[in-house]
């Protein structure tokens, strides 16, 4: 890079494409308490849901500060990478643990820290909501994914051995 670069990168700045970024963050901040409103709606909507339509489910992370787009439950007996495969298989796109350990096959460090068993952190699904998202996204999971839950579950020799068990 040139001295004018600070030795990070040659050229001169690219003018529009900071104009560009500028415009963004000012769209964003007008439309972000709506957003957030909406997102957050969604997400409790999708939360009431699966704890109202399944059990044996735990929250991951504080039940009120978090983001406004995001939940982490552990669907217990399950293990969250068939559990996201199902779920892509029916157009959901979900990932397993935090986004910290995104595509690893090991349990999240970050679940296991917040004291949760490696079983629990190994059953963890993140949902993230976009501004794309819409009620009936949120009611097309709350269809599918209890079947899915119900023949996951069904195979597993550890939910045979403690379904009866109150979590």
């Amino acid at each position: 890079g040139g001295a004018q670069e600070h030795h990070r990168r040659a050229g001169t700045e690219n003018i529009p494409y900071i104009i560009g970024l500028g415009k963004a963050c000012e769209i964003a901040r007008r439309d972000f308490a709506r957003r957030h409103e909406v997102l957050q709606g969604l997400r409790d909507r999708l939360q009431e849901g699966i704890f109202r339509k399944i059990p044996h489910v735990e929250l991951n992370g504080h039940p009120t500060r978090r983001l406004p787009n995001t939940l982490n439950v552990s669907f217990l007996y399950v293990e969250g990478e068939s559990l996201l495969l199902n779920m892509d298989l029916e157009g959901i796109a979900v990932s397993s643990g935090s986004a910290c350990t995104s595509g690893s096959p090991d349990a999240s460090h970050v679940i296991l820290a917040m004291g949760k068993s490696p079983l629990v952190a190994q059953s963890a699904i993140r949902f993230s909501l976009g501004w794309t998202n819409t009620g009936e996204d949120v009611d097309y999971v709350l269809e599918v994914l209890p079947p899915i839950l119900e023949r996951l579950r069904a195979i597993s020799p550890i939910y045979q051995k403690y379904k009866n068990v109150k979590a």
